[in-house]
């Protein structure tokens, strides 16, 4: 098994893309990995770890140019081919070895790379970011599309679900994953014309678990394991998702340190705010995967650290393992044969 891994880009780059390559190279004595950037930068990070190194697992390629966010995502692509995500995905495209591009980097390059320069799977017309987030109940739930396309067909809406599907049973061993469409009310009638012409789409849907619609509220109840919705409203759902408990537990700290009982009695929760912090902490959970491409590619968090990437690499190999995108392919291919 092979990975690419773009080194650069990210708010901690080259380290934390480096140390999370070496931690899964230890967990998986099949892996490969091939290290993207500049080479003295990563030689630099290589010689710094305190693990041991096999260098016969380990490729270096120099590629110093660096994708920004500030950048033009397709002008990126196009004319920074020094850059290592460019290097990366030309890598992917051309390497019948590679499996997977693990990036940090710029989310828009990353998604039109793959989009115009790997291709897609057969019958898939838009690839879809689709991001993990905890639940209540001590679950995960992925949103499909969550920003790689802001103008969908209801017909794209249902092969989110499909690829969704294959990907968490294929991930994370969800069986028959419950899929629901992002609404403004669960009622069935409710909603644009977008959502209105995709739900009876949905609910015929032969392979996938549909169980209707879903209020944006209920998204971390673990009721549901899968949310479609357009790019726009899914960014929009994560970030908010995400926001406010960063903002709840940034409250809970000032109101823990506001009053000296409070300070006491935080001292015997400890443990508890500890596994809280966890709980809520999104480096815990990987990264984004861009289901649709023809190769696995994920987009972990600008500001990953190690254990971040690392649980990025735990997720490409375990998709290669399962041959997700096989079973994509063929879950698309039983959807088109379906009588109309």
């Amino acid at each position: 098994m092979k990975f690419l891994i773009d080194c650069l880009g990210g708010d901690n780059s080259p380290g934390t893309n480096v140390s999370g390559a070496l931690m899964g190279l230890e967990k998986y004595p099949e892996l490969s990995v091939v290290l993207i950037g500049d080479e003295a930068g990563i030689e630099a990070e290589l010689k710094k770890t305190e693990q041991p190194v096999d260098r016969s697992r380990i490729e270096i390629v120099h590629a110093p140019g660096v994708i920004t966010g500030e950048d033009r995502p397709t002008d990126a692509i196009r004319l920074k081919k020094d850059s290592s995500m460019v290097r990366g995905i030309r890598m992917l495209r051309e390497d019948p070895a590679a499996d997977a591009l693990l990036s940090t980097g710029s989310t828009g390059a990353l998604v039109a790379g793959a989009t115009l320069r790997i291709g897609r799977i057969p019958g898939v017309r838009r690839p879809a970011f689709c991001p993990i987030l905890p639940t209540m109940t001590g679950g995960i739930v992925g949103v499909c599309d969550s920003g790689a396309n802001v103008d969908i067909l209801p017909e794209q809406l249902q092969q989110f679900a499909v690829m969704g599907s294959r990907y968490l049973e294929c991930a994370f061993g969800i069986e028959r994953p419950r899929v629901a469409l992002l609404n403004i009310g669960v009622e069935t009638e409710k909603g644009d014309n977008l959502r209105k012409a995709a739900f009876p789409i949905l609910e015929n849907t032969p392979n996938i678990h549909f169980v209707g619609n879903m209020e944006s509220r209920d998204l971390l109840s673990g009721n549901y394991d899968l949310v479609v919705t357009d790019g726009f409203g899914g960014n929009v759902l994560i970030k908010t998702t995400e926001g406010t408990a960063l903002e709840l537990m940034k409250k809970l700290k000032r109101d823990i340190y506001s009053k000296g009982i409070y300070k006491l009695g935080a001292l015997f929760m400890k443990k508890m705010f500890r596994e809280e912090a966890r709980f809520f902490n999104y480096q815990n959970y990987g990264g984004s995967v861009l289901l649709g491409a023809e190769k696995l590619v994920v987009k972990g968090h600008g500001s990953s650290t190690p254990s971040a990437f690392f649980k990025c690499v735990e997720q490409a190999h375990q998709m290669a393992a399962s041959g997700m995108n096989e079973k994509i392919a063929e879950s698309l291919a039983a959807l088109q044969s379906q009588p109309v």
